[in-house]
């Protein structure tokens, strides 16, 4: 009886706590804005000295802006909105991203936020109704966790956007669904998402993805069950890339990747992902990347969530030559967020005969 009445009180506390979650992130629509393609400024590009190659470059940051509402987190309503007011004053004197890719973008604060930025172009991730991409998947091992946020239901979107300051062409988005997730991270929908986006001057688009993967112990369970919901969800996003990609195109991947301090994570990812990830180019001194960020080891992509991952296209390849850190408490500005902003600057090459345009628009 008494153990009936505890279990009966944790289960109300646990979903006051949820509908609290889902209120404080209701009543502020995700930022979703279209750029016209006649709008968009042209890339700057330099031709080789022999004139046959040509060359750009592409920022692109990732950034984590803790943007979770009560009862998760408090008092974060300043602080996001210092975020949203230094991206954009960055952007609008040129030394802002030229791509953003956001994670936790939960809470009314958070989505203000990043429509605050002023992007011209930006588009948001699975919202709470987005249908798992791979249907028929075998439950997850053990017994669901009920306590723990694993009710069955979402009450929050997968809280990513991508913005641009380049036209997005197309989009897409898939979420890892209710067989992909451990944890309190079922409470809301996480996913992948993608932007192509068209650079004029550039003579293709470029395949941008973003995405938020299962945390560990944040999740509140066990390392084996958040660590299957993981490795689920980084089969579901090859498949989402490999279904969605234009392989004639660079693309780049990022977001918070949750592996940090995990070579079992590690390893289940790299089984589906054979991309490059900029860390591990940037660190070979051969690779001429601009290192403006600290590193400690001979594996720092070990110590940090958020990364970046890079593949050419057929014809234009694509490069990291610098990665930097901002909103770290330096010069970039305060530190504003559970993360730092990773930022990674690409150089963009191609032939000069092929002809070039503003493709998709």
């Amino acid at each position: 009886m008494t153990q009936g009445f505890a279990r009966s009180k944790i289960l109300l506390a646990g979903w006051a706590g949820a509908c609290g979650l889902a209120l404080a992130a209701c009543g502020t629509a995700p930022p979703l804005r279209v750029m016209a393609c006649d709008a968009a400024p042209a890339a700057t590009v330099t031709r080789s000295a022999d004139g046959r190659e040509v060359t750009t470059t592409l920022s692109v940051l990732t950034y984590n802006l803790e943007g979770l509402g009560w009862p998760a987190r408090n008092g974060r309503a300043k602080e996001l909105k210092e975020i949203g007011e230094r991206l954009n004053a960055a952007r609008e004197d040129g030394s802002g991203a030229d791509i953003i890719l956001f994670q936790e973008m939960f809470s009314g604060a958070a989505k203000r936020a990043v429509a605050a930025s002023g992007y011209p172009a930006i588009v948001p991730g699975p919202r709470r109704t987005t249908r798992a991409f791979v249907r028929g998947v075998d439950p997850m091992g053990g017994n669901a966790k009920p306590l723990k946020g694993e009710l069955g239901i979402r009450l929050l979107g997968g809280g990513l956007a991508i913005a641009s300051r380049f036209p997005i062409v197309e989009s897409a988005a898939a979420a890892y669904g209710r067989r992909a997730c451990a944890g309190f991270d079922c409470l809301s929908n996480k996913g992948v998402m993608l932007a192509r986006v068209a650079v004029p001057g550039v003579p293709t688009s470029i395949d941008i993805y973003n995405t938020h993967m299962n945390s560990r112990r944040a999740s509140r369970v066990s390392d084996r069950r958040n660590g299957e919901a993981h490795a689920r969800q980084a089969e579901i996003a090859s498949a989402f890339i490999a279904a969605t990609e234009d392989v004639a195109v660079p693309l780049i991947f990022g977001g918070d990747f949750n592996m940090r301090h995990s070579e079992i994570r590690w390893e289940a990812f790299s089984e589906h992902h054979p991309l490059t990830l900029v860390h591990e180019h940037c660190i070979d001194p051969a690779s001429g990347c601009d290192v403006r960020m600290s590193w400690d080891g001979d594996a720092p992509w070990m110590d940090t969530q958020d990364l970046q991952f890079f593949a050419n296209g057929e014809r234009l390849a694509v490069r990291p030559i610098r990665v930097e850190a901002v909103f770290d408490g330096g010069a970039s500005g305060p530190r504003l967020s559970d993360h730092d902003g990773f930022l990674v600057t690409y150089e963009l090459r191609w032939p000069a005969d092929m002809t070039a345009g503003s493709p998709g628009c």
